[in-house]
């Protein structure tokens, strides 16, 4: 009888994706060493450090790009050992200086450097924008424009297969659909030349 009940709850499991199914995992830097990456990121282009914001959603500490670049280097951050497909993302970011870009967003599917989805929101023009990038090269896939009004805000995106939904603040502004990067990759954060934003409280689920 016990057996029969084990496997019945092993189907609905499976038909519901649940048995697949990450619970989920939150970074919000504050067991962090100030100064330093987490061991658990890997920092592919910029300065990313963990660093003290006393305005930080969940203080003390939040993960923040540093360096000052230009033109169109996209300042990227990995974190190791992930590995989703149909996955849920959310971050809450904070704009602190740059004056070619500000503003950033989670990264996901990535097959390394130079290869993955990107949303992006830039306080500077008040958009909310997705991309992929290919081989490098970022090609927008959809494009909103939407008032900044307060100095923390929160983007979250969904994909599961090929469709893409992006939400700032809870809502959602952003539906598209891309066949592109069709397999599981890695998570991660990222900004633009010298957008130096602080990130808290990365969410990921999925599987």
């Amino acid at each position: 009888m016990i057996e029969r009940i084990i496997a019945v709850i092993g189907v609905v499991l499976v038909a519901t994706g649940l048995a697949a199914q990450d619970v989920g995992k939150i970074w919000n830097f504050d067991a962090d060493k100030i100064g330093i990456l987490s061991s658990e990121f890997t920092s592919e282009v910029g300065e990313w450090k963990v660093v003290a914001n006393p305005t930080a959603p969940s203080e003390p500490n939040v993960l923040a790009q540093q360096a000052k670049n230009s033109g169109s280097t996209f300042n990227l951050v990995l974190v190791s050992g992930t590995n989703y497909k149909d996955v849920d993302i959310s971050v809450k970011m904070k704009a602190i200086a740059g004056k070619e870009d500000q503003g950033g967003g989670p990264v996901w599917r990535a097959k390394d450097a130079k290869n993955y989805y990107i949303a992006r929101y830039n306080p500077l023009e008040d958009d909310y924008r997705v991309y992929k990038v290919e081989k490098g090269r970022r090609i927008q896939l959809q494009k909103v424009n939407i008032k900044h009004s307060e100095e923390w805000y929160t983007l979250r995106v969904t994909m599961e297969g090929d469709h893409i939904q992006c939400f700032y603040n809870g809502k959602k502004y952003l539906d598209v659909k891309d066949p592109t990067f069709h397999e599981a990759g890695r998570i991660g954060l990222w900004t633009k030349a010298d957008a130096q934003s602080h990130f808290d409280d990365l969410k990921v689920s999925g599987k």
